[in-house]
């Protein structure tokens, strides 16, 4: 028997209708995929996946020095170098065009990329056109789809528990930085069986490196090109290190600020919440608590006058067919 609220759940799964743009003949599929997604508490085969679970629950988790160090290179360049290179030799309109573009990149490459198509496979799409979204998400330096991909599927299927990646019952400091500064013991493929048999997936793995380099590369050598070693260095610092920060951030504000303030109007089962200030920088990812109640929608903002620019760029896609087969959900909030 089910846990009282997980019934609810599996019920209000049920209850709604489920759409495709590309006809209605798959329909049976994604709803049973939807309730399997809305009840499971661990992969198949029992019991959820721990790693040392004697070993680690309730102690602190070893920092990864690494990735910290990286972090606060960046918050140093965004909050002294970059303020401190404006006010000295200034901005100029190339700088911030760079900036933009490589923002709305990377932005949209985590959120439609990585997000939507990867890890809820709520569209399809051509190879050609998922590595370039896989690319521009890897610009945003959170890992590569493989693992980032994981780890939110985890995040889905534990959610509020130990194994949660960004468990929000551990503090606002916790799940917007705290988590990301730290080895994670509970790490696990198992949650996104998917990923392993993904080819441009495994390819995006295979060259993150590069892809990461290109990052800071592109826009130093677009600045190199444009006005010489100046605007090399402003747009590095710009639409590079100061870029990625901004956008880490959009991101962390996602895994902290919705799951603690903002609306639950389609479910209470779990701490997500609908916060549309943080949807306004990230691109529509800010409906969280309507995204957990529904997570293969292609969409965040399930009305159409909801702010999402990532269901905006799907439906794009979709309308110069180069996006098919988009979920959608026909929602009724409580």
């Amino acid at each position: 028997m089910l846990p009282k609220f997980r019934r609810n759940q599996l019920i209000s799964v049920h209850s709604q209708v489920v759409n495709w743009h590309a006809g209605a003949s798959h329909d049976w599929t994604v709803a049973m995929e939807l309730s399997t997604e809305a009840t499971r508490s661990a992969p198949a085969g029992g019991k959820p996946q721990r790693a040392h679970e004697a070993e680690t629950h309730g102690v602190p988790r070893a920092i990864d020095f690494p990735r910290a160090l990286r972090f606060l290179l960046f918050s140093i360049v965004t909050l002294v170098v970059a303020p401190l290179f404006g006010l000295i030799y200034g901005y100029r309109t190339v700088d911030w065009l760079v900036f933009g573009f490589f923002y709305a990149a990377s932005s949209l490459g985590i959120t439609v990329g990585y997000h939507r198509l990867i890890t809820h496979r709520s569209f399809q799409c051509p190879d050609w056109v998922k590595k370039l979204l896989l690319i521009a998400g890897g610009w945003a330096i959170q890992n590569c789809a493989f693992h980032w991909a994981a780890d939110h599927a985890r995040h889905h299927a534990r959610m509020d528990s130990e194994e949660d990646p960004y468990d929000a019952r551990r503090g606002f400091w916790h799940s917007h930085w705290g988590w990301f500064f730290r080895k994670d013991p509970y790490y696990t493929e198992a949650y996104a069986p998917w990923l392993g048999k993904d080819t441009v997936v495994l390819w995006q793995k295979r060259w993150f490196g590069w892809i990461q380099i290109s990052s800071f590369a592109l826009p130093a050598l677009i600045g190199l090109g444009v006005g010489g070693m100046e605007r090399a260095f402003a747009c590095l610092v710009l639409a590079g290190a100061a870029r990625v920060f901004l956008v880490l951030n959009g991101t962390f504000c996602i895994n902290s600020v919705c799951h603690l303030w903002g609306r639950q109007p389609h479910s209470q089962t779990n701490s997500s919440r609908n916060n549309f200030w943080v949807a306004l920088f990230t691109f529509g990812e800010g409906y969280h608590n309507y995204h957990h109640s529904f997570p293969h929608d292609y969409r965040n903002g399930g009305q159409w006058h909801h702010f999402d620019p990532s269901k905006w760029f799907i439906f794009s896609l979709s309308k110069i067919g180069l996006a098919q087969k988009l979920i959608r959900m026909r929602a009724r909030a409580t």
